[in-house]
């Protein structure tokens, strides 16, 4: 397999300097260079390695599961307030890192999902996943945690609409993002 250097060029200096600041970090004592990799770096790759699986399975099981005339008569283009509403469901019930959504996000959308759910999924899950609103209400508080969420869903949705008749009009397509 021929890999094309000139479309990964800065992907590889992206990861080049990284491995040059780390083993600097190292060589010369840089405390700041040694607790990226000890503290985040190998936290946050554990994450990945035990969450990204299970979601891609999930996905995948969903993907074959579920028909594509399904998602498009509940969430699709004419789905309506029931489609918002059931992508803010979907959203508000999924566990996980905010990168866990996008695989979700890309199979709505391969599924004839429309862009404007879509937008609104990703902003719901960003906002107001279960696991993460119980958090903040014991920190927070209910009345700040039910505020923040009454406030944000209406805007997020508003602005889904905006990029999804910008999405509609310049005829972006899956293989386009």
């Amino acid at each position: 397999m021929k890999i094309n250097r000139k479309k990964y060029f800065v992907d590889f200096t992206i990861i080049i300097a990284f491995v040059i600041f780390i083993a600097y970090s190292f060589l010369s004592g840089y405390n700041p260079g040694i607790s990226i990799l000890k503290d985040n770096f190998w936290v946050f790759l554990k994450e990945m390695i035990l969450a990204l699986p299970v979601m891609f399975i999930l996905v995948g099981l969903f993907d074959v599961w579920v028909s594509k005339e399904k998602v498009q008569k509940y969430i699709g283009k004419t789905s309506g307030i029931k489609g918002i509403l059931l992508v803010i469901l979907l959203a508000f019930m999924q566990a996980g890192p905010m990168y866990a959504a996008f695989p979700v996000a890309y199979i709505l959308w391969k599924k004839g999902t429309s862009s404007t759910n879509i937008f609104i999924y990703l902003s719901s899950a960003s906002i107001a996943k279960i696991p993460m609103v119980t958090f903040e209400i014991g920190f927070l508080g209910l009345k700040f945690s039910l505020l923040r969420i009454l406030i944000s869903i209406p805007v997020f949705i508003a602005i889904s609409f905006i990029m999804g008749k910008y999405f509609n009009k310049n005829k972006c397509k899956i293989n386009d993002v």
